[in-house]
C-alpha cells in the first residue's frame, strides 16, 4: 500500500468546524459559513489544490455522517439469476432549500377568440362544477364526459323516450340512441376545429 493511500484511510470521520456547518439534506447539500483564508484560495499558492481538496473532504464527510445517522432500512433484492442480496435504504427529508427552474417559465398562452370576445363584453367565465356527477341508478360517481361517461347514459337503456323537438322531422324514426351517439361525434369534430383555429390565430400573431 503507498503512502497517500495509507493517509488516506487514516483520515478521521469526525471533523471539528469553528462554527457548526447546516444541512439540507433532502438536497444532500452542507453550507459551511466559516471564513476562508485568502492566502490558502491565491492562485500563486502551491498547496491550493491540496487545501481545497482537503475542505471538501471534510464537509462531505460530515455529510455523510448526519445521512448515517437516519434511519436506515434493510430491504431484500432478487435478481433475474435467482440470488438475493441485502439493500440499505435511507429515507431523505423534505428539501428546506428553494433550487432554481431547470427550464424557463413556460410563456403564457394566446387568448381565444372567446376570451377576447369575453374580456371586451366583460363577460365572467362560469364556475367549474367538476368533472364528475352521481349516478342515483349505479349509486357512484362517474365523469361527465368520455369513457363510462354520463353523456353515454343512453347508450345502454333498453327503452328511450324520443325527444319532442325530432317529433315531425325525418330522425323521427331514427334510434334516440344512434342520434346521441352522432351529436357527439359532431360535437367532437366541431371543438377540433375550433382548437386548430385558435392554434392558428396563436402563430399568426
Amino acid at each position: 500500500m503507498s503512502s497517500s493511500s495509507a493517509e488516506k484511510s487514516e483520515l478521521p470521520v469526525t471533523v471539528e468546524k469553528p462554527i457548526p456547518v447546516t444541512y439540507d439534506l433532502g438536497n444532500l447539500a452542507v453550507f459551511d459559513s466559516n471564513a476562508l483564508d485568502r492566502n490558502d484560495l491565491d492562485s500563486s499558492n502551491a498547496n491550493r489544490e491540496e487545501h481545497l481538496r482537503a475542505l471538501t473532504r471534510d464537509n462531505v464527510q460530515l455529510l455523510i455522517n448526519q445521512i448515517l445517522s437516519l434511519p436506515i432500512k434493510s430491504t431484500t433484492d432478487s435478481t433475474g439469476s435467482g440470488q438475493s442480496s441485502s439493500i440499505a435504504l435511507v429515507r431523505l427529508p423534505e428539501p428546506t432549500t428553494d433550487l432554481p427552474r431547470e427550464k424557463p417559465l413556460p410563456k403564457p398562452k394566446a387568448p381565444t377568440k372567446w376570451e377576447l370576445f369575453a374580456a371586451k363584453k366583460n363577460i365572467k367565465p362560469k364556475e367549474k362544477s367538476g368533472k364528475m356527477v352521481y349516478d342515483e341508478a349505479a349509486g357512484e360517481w362517474v365523469p361527465k364526459w368520455g369513457y363510462k361517461g354520463a353523456n353515454k347514459k343512453l347508450d345502454d337503456q333498453w327503452l328511450v323516450e324520443v325527444d319532442d323537438k325530432v317529433k315531425g322531422t325525418e330522425d323521427e324514426l331514427i334510434d334516440p340512441r344512434t342520434l346521441s351517439r352522432a351529436e357527439r361525434k359532431k360535437l367532437i369534430k366541431k371543438n377540433e376545429l375550433q382548437h386548430k383555429r385558435n392554434l392558428k390565430n396563436a402563430v399568426s400573431k
